[in-house]
């Protein structure tokens, strides 16, 4: 992988039955996250992990009889928006230590991102915030 100089926390590749027979490499530091993807022509990518948002875990049946999943990361990245970790051992797992480190790498940079919720029965045009009327 071309990603030298960086302690790999987690590394696999994209399986196929189960068995790594691909040219897609995932590897994962303490604060990215690295793809390779390709033989003769190569496309290296990393994802920074402080900007992922949602990770979430697919395994169909098919995946499920071959002990693989894929793990689907939404990010704030520009180039890579989501991606997929294709068919890959222990899913949940990893899932797991990702979630662990980009909860670290945020708190290390002090990104944490408070969520609003919206009351859905409140469209905000009127810009009353749920004061009853006193008519």
């Amino acid at each position: 992988m071309a990603f030298k100089g960086s302690m790999y926390i987690w590394k696999d590749r994209k399986r196929f039955m189960g068995m790594p027979l691909s040219f897609t490499r995932y590897a994962m530091s303490a604060d990215r996250l690295f793809f390779s993807v390709g033989f003769l022509s190569v496309r290296d990518e990393e994802l920074l992990l402080y900007r992922v948002r949602d990770i979430s875990v697919k395994r169909s049946l098919w995946q499920r009889m071959f002990g693989v999943g894929s793990i689907i990361i939404s990010s704030s990245d520009k180039s890579t928006p989501q991606f997929t970790l294709k068919n890959i051992k222990r899913p949940m797992d990893i899932k797991e230590l990702l979630h662990n480190n980009v909860e670290d790498t945020k708190m290390k940079r002090r990104m944490r991102i408070g969520e609003m919720m919206a009351d859905v029965n409140d469209d905000d045009s009127d810009l009353d915030d749920d004061i009853p009327d006193l008519n």
